[in-house]
């Protein structure tokens, strides 16, 4: 069986040290927030000058006033600061991230990395990936193992335009979790179930 979104965000939170500072791109990786163990001492840093993002609101702690860099309502936890976006682009051009977690639209073998735009589709804007692929510490791909169209977004080559190129340190999917090694795709962890013929693997 192929793991749920939350298992998913489970399995990125197991690659995570101990007092890190992360960031979390939109969609898939926003999960994560809602799931780290207290014990960890995690920071969310949001590129909109945030850190301290906690887990998503209830209706009754919600503010609109209190959003991530994705638009969305979020919680702040107890010691966050808030700064405006030339301190907080500082912070992950400084290498002061240790982890971006960020979706992906695909990932090729030597660590490539394509997620900001489908030549042809409107563009929404970039926002803060391609400083944060190249900024962070380590950036780990969260995403679905196959497009809508069913082919495989773990690549020989990307096709899409480039975000960075050899940026990628691990892809997590519903399938498991990869490691580009140049050559091809190391296999570290299958969800129960899966074999090597399930994920069509360049």
């Amino acid at each position: 069986m192929s793991w749920s979104k939350e298992q998913m965000a489970d399995e990125v939170i197991g690659l995570f040290k101990k007092n890190s500072t992360v960031n979390l791109g939109i969609g898939l990786p926003s999960l994560v927030a809602d799931r780290l163990p207290l014990d960890l001492n995690i920071m969310i840093q949001s590129e909109n000058g945030i850190l301290g993002v906690g887990e998503r609101p209830t209706k009754k702690t919600f503010s609109p006033t209190l959003i991530n860099a994705g638009k969305e309502t979020i919680t702040a936890v107890p010691g966050t600061s808030f700064f405006d976006s030339a301190l907080s682009f500082g912070m992950i051009r400084g290498g002061h991230i240790d982890y971006s977690v960020l979706g992906g639209m695909e990932v090729d073998v030597s660590g490539n990395l394509a997620n900001w735009m489908v030549p042809g589709s409107k563009i929404t804007g970039m926002g803060g990936a391609m400083d944060l692929v190249n900024g962070s510490k380590n950036i780990i791909i969260m995403m679905t193992h196959f497009n809508k169209s069913g082919e495989c977004k773990l690549k020989k080559s990307c096709d899409l335009p480039l975000t960075g190129l050899s940026v990628v340190d691990l892809v997590v999917t519903e399938l498991g979790i990869f490691k580009p090694n140049k050559k091809n795709f190391e296999v570290i962890k299958l969800a129960d179930g899966i074999n090597d013929a399930d994920l069509k693997l360049p």
